[in-house]
């Protein structure tokens, strides 16, 4: 088995329901993990603070929230009585979904603005649907994919609309914005193999010193400091929620040792890989 953030999916087509309380919340606060399927949420009451793919948001009363598939997600707080309705889509079933344009803007959209404030008449709207979504599964249990489909495509079509006046259009921006998202792309998706400015520098065809000025100056971050934060990440994870040993985590992450490793996860967090697993805190500790 592949040795990375762990991996959340679901185990049936789609699940739907209301929380009231942290229970199900307070298993994603621990560490983070990278999802699978995709998750849509109305928070209608209580506070929620999250970080997707190293980015904070603040959900709160009348929020919207969407975790697209293969994202990083992790809960960092939770406040106040809770009222969120959510629904998931398993990667199994997304994959029998037919993609077609509006369906694909979209996807970029939310990248980029995965969560939305609504007016609280939309918010009602939207509380309809996933109570359908509830009332459907419990019904047909699902079990019909066409039934499952309609459900889905509902969903999109709610989402372009609501989503329609906050369109990314990628043209609009600038080269050195454009660029500064590719290479944060490109960390998600290589950062376990390559550490390197160099290699995501020659992925997007520029030098590594452009890339790390256009990269500083559109995040205020420099590419080590997102590259590292992506490996860390992974390696605390690991460390938390599986008993791999530390060696195995290390040659997961591409370290050419353990030792390399240990002094790697202590520059950043301050202590080392084995006394964080063993729960040993530390003030100047890098989250």
């Amino acid at each position: 088995m592949e040795n990375e953030i762990p991996k959340i999916d679901l185990p049936e087509d789609v699940i739907a329901g209301i929380l009231n309380d942290s229970t199900i919340l307070s298993l994603y606060a621990n560490f983070p993990c990278r999802l699978k399927a995709e998750i849509v949420v109305l928070c209608k009451k209580g506070c929620v603070d999250a970080s997707i793919n190293l980015v904070d948001y603040h959900v709160s009363d009348n929020s919207f929230l969407i975790v697209l598939p293969g994202s990083i997600f992790q809960v960092n707080k939770i406040e106040g009585d809770l009222e969120i309705y959510f629904a998931g889509f398993s990667s199994d079933f997304l994959k029998t979904v037919s993609p077609f344009k509006s369906l694909i803007d979209l996807s970029y959209t939310v990248r980029h603005n995965p969560v939305i404030t609504l007016k609280p008449e939309v918010a009602d709207l939207v509380e309809d649907y996933f109570r359908l979504a509830v009332k459907t599964k419990d019904l047909f249990q699902l079990e019909n994919r066409d039934v499952t489909h309609s459900l889905y495509y509902t969903l999109v079509y709610t989402l372009i609309a609501l989503y329609g006046k906050r369109k990314v259009n990628k043209e609009s921006l600038t080269p050195a914005e454009r660029i500064s998202q590719d290479f944060g792309q490109l960390v998600l998706d290589n950062y376990a193999k390559e550490k390197n400015v160099a290699f995501y520098a020659g992925k997007l065809g520029i030098t590594p010193a452009y890339l790390s000025t256009i990269v500083k100056q559109t995040t205020g971050r420099t590419c080590m400091d997102i590259i590292s934060n992506m490996v860390i990440m992974d390696a605390k994870a690991q460390l938390k929620s599986t008993n791999l040993p530390i060696y195995q985590i290390a040659d997961a992450l591409n370290f050419n040792n353990v030792s390399f490793f240990g002094k790697y996860f202590k520059r950043y967090v301050g202590i080392s890989p084995l006394e964080y697993r063993n729960g040993k805190a530390d003030e100047n500790s890098a989250e």
